[in-house]
């Protein structure tokens, strides 16, 4: 009949072997297969959404500076260790193993308590995998870093009669809406920039939602670009490709993110109207702004506020007589006004005179402030009152208050000293040293007297402490934009015939004045900061004594420029990179005695230079292209005090043949009344001749190291007595034995523990056999230390040099107390900085490049002093650093770089 197909199963065998079948949840057996490929399915969904994730917030902290969210870092997380245990389930064969072992078409398996497990365990991290992929979605996954949100500024306590102006600008900001646009207008010296300061300072601790808080100073020489290179640093848009885009690319990258932002754009002093659109600044009430964004700013013409379209203005006005005298008192101290009966009296008329105006009331209360004699009080008020009825218009209102200051200085020499500053820029940072170099050659200070330098450093204290001048740090000043105006003010007006100023700083010409007439009769032009290339002109300047052409981009100068400026005593050209040759004619200015060319591309010193017998101040710093000084000229220039020459002719294809030999320091030898040298030297004969010189020892205070390939190593020791030296410079320097550090040796030599006192500034760059710099620890007053492209550098100050000198326990115990900066790049090899946490109460800086081995700083919760710490460096370096505690660890920041 047919054929009969028989099976025989032991059914009850069965369900012995798959006691979970029976009760029901066979489903993880007979759906295994299917269940993991849709784990790996659905794994590979979510990774992908991580990676995806992952690039945002990657994008959000390296180019907009931001901090990831709590929440997105804890997502991340998860998916991270989920990921991990379903690579465990899996196993390497990606769960095969278990689902060979299915039979009977996948309905069972000849292992079914193994497989049971296996597909139950693949069940719930399928659930698991599901469940995190649909919580990817993040409308934001990071926020703006509340330690970037705004950058603190130093101020002064708020004037009490500004902090209800405070609040209500405060109000404007925060309130929704917003206010928009606000201007704050008001007189010089009124307080604009004092309260926005305020404003400024409130947001580091009262966000309130912004992402950015940015600050401007904009000045009377608006420069757009200037403007959106200040705000693309704040907004992590500024880096080298960037800076060289158009301003149109830039405006449409600062738009692109501040119009996703909530921002307050803060704009110090403004003399014109600033057209946001075209720096990119979304408009605070257009559409295309984030809500309540906000823009502040100052400025004296109440004009400007209808400009900027201000929806909300504040007059920053002077103060009641009430709060004005409160300032004054303040300014003055208790000490003075109490120091006799009738000072209380005429202090108050003093103050009055001031009539409010804050600026007036801190200055003249400083200047006041240990006058204890009634005499001295009531020739002030006459002072004033005779100054105040003499001018009209602004001189009336502001400068003669100022000028007070100005007239109460010692003698006409500072006088001359205090209005030589107007020739600067606005807002323009001076350093100390180049000034008291063009005071020495104009005459104001006593060049019969050896040590000018130390005169002219009193007397920028002087102004200093007069609130005349403002000092930004150790080396450098500025002048606060009104006592410039007041400064130029009195050149103009009540010193006219005697000091002849003309000033053209920062005015944005790009070729010489067209009234080259008005020369004649001028004493000191300047034309610095500006973009003139070429000087075709023949002027005559039969009086001129001062000529600023530094920083104008300066390309050629005719060769009869300088034929009728007979009396030209100071020549400052400096900061011209695109003038690589001196003109001809410089040798008819037979009366200069300042030269400058530092920081210029001039490659060679001409012979005709010789003829220059009255110079003392001669400055090539930096001049990296220079390559020829001709032999006995610098020997020439006998009335030489101040001759800087370091840095120079470093760049790879200019080598100044002229320090390869021992005659150039000869030359130096004979110049008896020099008091200031910065030297390089690349020749080890033409260094030990100056070692041998104690006039050239004594003298120095900037010495560079420069390409010294020897075989045997230099002792740091031989520099031991430099007493003036303040900035020491190795580099590119290939010593076999690296450099000679004996501790022991340089305490026998000096007969004393500090070696270095004068020592602020070392910087060693490219000198590959130096294992430690441990000599740093002899220098108590160092405040910057760069160390650069090192390989065998290990250390910086090694522990193992101190033993067995018991002169040592002091110095070792803190060192570096004054440090600012330390900057440290490619050093592959550094393990180790210092071998304990040091205290470190006056550091602003730290930057780690390429320091990879580098696990742990010399740092603990008591050298933060209660300050955050910035630390510049790789996140993975970051990362892997070493902590002395956790609240070490809390009290440093970490400011992201490349390597």
């Amino acid at each position: 009949m047919g054929n009969i197909l028989q099976i025989s199963c032991d059914v009850g065998a069965m369900f012995n072997r798959c006691p979970d079948c029976a009760l029901g949840k066979a489903a993880y057996i007979t759906d295994l297969k299917d269940n993991v490929v849709a784990l790996t399915t659905e794994l590979e969904q979510l990774i992908a959404a991580k990676n995806d994730v992952m690039t945002r917030v990657l994008n959000a902290e390296h180019q907009h500076k931001m901090k990831r969210l709590n929440q997105v870092q804890l997502w991340l997380s998860r998916v991270e260790t989920l990921k991990t245990e379903v690579d465990e389930l899996m196993g390497r064969d990606g769960g095969s193993q278990e689902i060979d072992k299915l039979c009977l078409g996948g309905y069972c398996s000849r292992n079914c308590k193994s497989s049971y497990k296996f597909g139950r365990k693949v069940v719930k991290r399928l659930r698991d995998v599901k469940a995190l992929k649909g919580e990817a979605v993040f409308q934001e996954v990071a926020v703006p870093d509340p330690e970037s949100v705004a950058d603190e500024r130093p101020t002064e306590p708020t004037v009490v009669g500004l902090q209800s102006q405070l609040e209500q600008v405060w109000r404007c900001l925060v309130q929704e809406p917003a206010a928009g646009i606000i201007g704050l207008y008001g007189m010089g010296g009124v307080g604009k920039t004092t309260l926005l300061t305020q404003i400024n300072n409130k947001f580091v601790d009262n966000p309130k939602d912004f992402d950015y808080v940015i600050w401007v100073v904009v000045s009377k020489d608006l420069q757009l670009e200037k403007i959106q290179e200040t705000i693309g640093k704040k907004i992590g848009l500024c880096n080298d490709s960037w800076k060289n885009k158009s301003l149109e690319e830039k405006a449409q990258d600062i738009f692109e993110t501040l119009s996703k932002k909530k921002f307050a754009l803060l704009l110090d002093d403004l003399w014109e109207r600033v057209d946001l659109k075209k720096v990119g600044v979304p408009l605070p009430s257009s559409s295309n702004s984030p809500k309540n964004s906000a823009v502040v700013f100052t400025t004296r013409f109440v004009d400007v506020c209808g400009g900027m379209e201000a929806r909300r203005m504040f007059k920053v006005a002077c103060l009641s007589d009430g709060d004005a005298w409160e300032l004054f008192r303040e300014k003055v101290g208790e000490e003075t006004i109490e120091s006799h009966h009738s000072i209380p009296e005429l202090a108050q008329t003093v103050a009055k005179e001031c009539d409010g105006l804050p600026l007036a009331l801190i200055t003249i209360g400083r200047a006041m402030a240990y006058k204890k004699t009634p005499e001295e009080w009531r020739y002030a008020i006459e002072v004033l009152r005779r100054s105040a009825s003499e001018f009209a218009g602004l001189g009336k209102e502001v400068y003669p208050l100022l000028k007070f200051s100005y007239d109460c200085l010692p003698n006409d020499a500072i006088r001359s000293c205090f209005l030589y500053c107007c020739l600067y820029p606005e807002d323009y940072i001076i350093y100390k040293r180049d000034l008291i170099d063009c005071w020495i050659c104009e005459g104001f200070l006593d060049a019969a007297k050896f040590g000018t330098q130390n005169q002219g450093y009193h007397i920028v204290t002087t102004l200093v402490r007069a609130c005349l001048l403002e000092e930004v740090e150790d080396d450098q000043v500025k002048m606060h934009d009104v006592i410039r105006d007041m400064a130029l003010w009195i050149t103009c007006e009540i010193e006219k015939e005697k000091e002849g100023f003309l000033v053209y700083a920062g005015s944005g010409l790009t070729e010489a004045p067209a009234d080259v007439r008005g020369w004649e009769m001028v004493r000191r032009l300047s034309l610095m900061t500006n973009s003139i290339e070429n000087l075709p002109i023949v002027p005559t300047c039969p009086r001129l004594l001062t000529l600023f052409l530094n920083d104008i981009k300066l390309r050629t100068i005719t060769g009869g420029f300088f034929q009728s400026m007979p009396c030209l005593t100071v020549l400052k050209m400096s900061d011209n990179e695109t003038l690589q040759q001196l003109p001809m004619g410089i040798s008819k200015l037979v009366s200069l005695q300042l030269l400058d060319i530092s920081k210029t591309s001039v490659q060679e010193l001409p012979e005709e230079l010789k003829a220059l017998v009255n110079l003392k101040c001669l400055n090539l710093d930096w001049a990296r292209e220079l390559f020829e000084v001709p032999q006995q000229l610098l020997s020439n220039f006998s009335r030489l005090r101040v001759l800087r020459m370091f840095g120079i002719g470093i760049r790879p294809f200019f080598r100044a043949i002229c320090f390869k030999y021992e005659n150039v320091v000869e030359d130096l030898l004979g110049l008896k009344y020099l008091e200031v040298l910065d030297i390089s030297f690349r020749s080890f004969k033409a260094y030990q001749t100056f070692l041998s010189s104690q006039k050239l020892r004594s003298s120095t205070k900037a010495l560079m190291l420069d390409e010294f390939d020897r075989e045997e190593s230099i002792d740091v020791a031989d520099l031991a007595d430099l007493e003036q030296l303040n900035t020491l410079y190795f580099r590119s320097c290939d010593w076999s034995g690296g450099l000679k550090i004996d501790c022991k040796d340089m305490v026998q030599k000096s007969r004393q523990p500090y070696v270095f006192r004068s020592l602020e500034e070392v910087t060693v760059d490219s000198c590959r056999n130096l294992k430690h710099l441990t000599f740093l620890v002899f220098a108590p007053n160092l405040k910057s230390i760069s160390v650069r492209y090192c390989d065998h550098m290990e250390e910086i100050i090694s522990a193992g040099e101190f033993d067995d000198i018991p002169e040592m326990t002091g110095i070792i115990s803190s060192p570096l107390a004054k440090l600012q900066r330390l900057r440290l790049e490619r050093l592959r090899n550094l393990k180790s900085i210092y071998w304990k946490p040091l205290p470190l109460p006056r550091l602003k800086e730290l930057e780690f490049r390429g320091c990879d081995s580098l696990k742990k700083l010399p740092l603990d919760s008591n050298s933060a002093n209660g300050r955050r710490i910035l630390i510049r460096g790789n996140e993975d370096w970051w990362r892997r650093l070493q902590w002395e505690d956790e609240a070490t660890q809390n009290a440093c920041v970490l400011v992201s770089v490349f390597s």
